[in-house]
């Protein structure tokens, strides 16, 4: 009775335990960690929104401190075309992912330490070598620009209290989840009484266990998107958030396929061994269709003039 009332609670633990492991796993080894965090963000650096947005802050910036009278619309578009056309060398994808490192490591330090201000992505040296660029083309203005601190917003303070009331968690758990989920799923399998439908149902949990992450992603993208105003925003905070979430949504979807698979197989195999198992032979079969009390057979009588109730010498 015990056995049969514990397989099933350890095995829908075991399904529980998917979007946690998931979760957990992505927070500590590629969030946590600043090297797999920059090769993770690097690629964003040729996404054409994140190029415009970083082509309309630095611009921006500049332009908020420098005056060329009448020329003030012409030298913006001209600068933002340069901030761009930078935007697509490998220069910039060197102060790309110098910014992301410390970007990371500011965030990380403040989960850590309880900071409570924005966290943000300093473009300052993006502005440096613009400016060089455009000295070495002989550009008038370009000796007036000055080198400041543009910044773009990663984390708003009131994103980062509510991401440390969960974050610091998830890195501590990191894979413990994962190996509690495989236990339980043995354990479970071990003590069920019906193996195959037992495994068929896991099988089948752990994959919804998984969709139901990919949709609370997809939820989540269009929650934070909509906070957002224009739609150069909205870009390229999809192409940020759609980065930092691949990994999650690979192994969800991994999870979908695997399960699905496996609890067909065991379906397939379970209903192939009940028809091996069904059939039976002629003889076997003829055997027990005959009542067990069933007389035997009386031989018939040699003699073929023989009347009953009759006796002949």
């Amino acid at each position: 009775m015990i056995r049969a009332a514990l397989a099933p609670v350890l095995l829908v633990l075991a399904c529980l335990l998917v979007p946690l492991a998931t979760l957990s796993t992505w927070a500590a080894y590629e969030i946590g960690d600043s090297d797999r965090y920059v090769s993770t963000t690097a690629p964003l650096a040729t996404d054409p929104a994140v190029r415009n947005t970083v082509g309309d802050a630095v611009t921006t910036g500049i332009m908020r401190t420098i005056s060329v009278g009448p020329l003030q619309s012409t030298v913006e578009q001209y600068l933002h075309d340069a901030v761009v056309s930078f935007t697509g060398t490998a220069a910039f994808q060197g102060a790309w992912n110098t910014a992301n490192r410390a970007a990371h490591d500011a965030v990380q330090r403040a989960l850590d330490e309880g900071g409570t201000g924005a966290v943000t992505l300093d473009l300052a040296p993006v502005t440096r070598q613009v400016k060089q660029q455009l000295l070495d083309d002989g550009v008038p203005f370009a000796a007036q620009i000055p080198v400041t601190h543009t910044e773009i917003t990663v984390l708003s303070a009131g994103d980062l209290a509510e991401l440390r009331k969960v974050f610091p968690v998830l890195q501590l758990a990191g894979a413990w989840p994962v190996l509690a989920s495989l236990v339980l799923t043995v354990a479970g399998l071990l003590l069920a009484r019906r193996r195959r439908r037992a495994l068929v149902a896991t099988a089948l949990g752990m994959a919804l266990a998984a969709a139901a992450l990919l949709v609370a992603l997809t939820i989540a993208r269009s929650l934070t998107l909509g906070d957002l105003d224009t739609d150069a925003d909205k870009a390229t905070a999809g192409a940020v958030y759609d980065a930092l979430t691949s990994s999650m949504r690979t192994v969800s979807w991994v999870v979908v396929g695997v399960g699905a698979a496996v609890a067909v197989v065991a379906w397939l195999t379970g209903r192939s061994w009940s028809g091996r198992r069904g059939r039976r032979s002629p003889a076997t079969g003829a055997a027990r269709r005959r009542p067990a009390d069933a007389s035997p057979v009386q031989p018939r009588s040699e003699c073929r003039g023989a009347v009953p109730g009759r006796a002949f010498p």
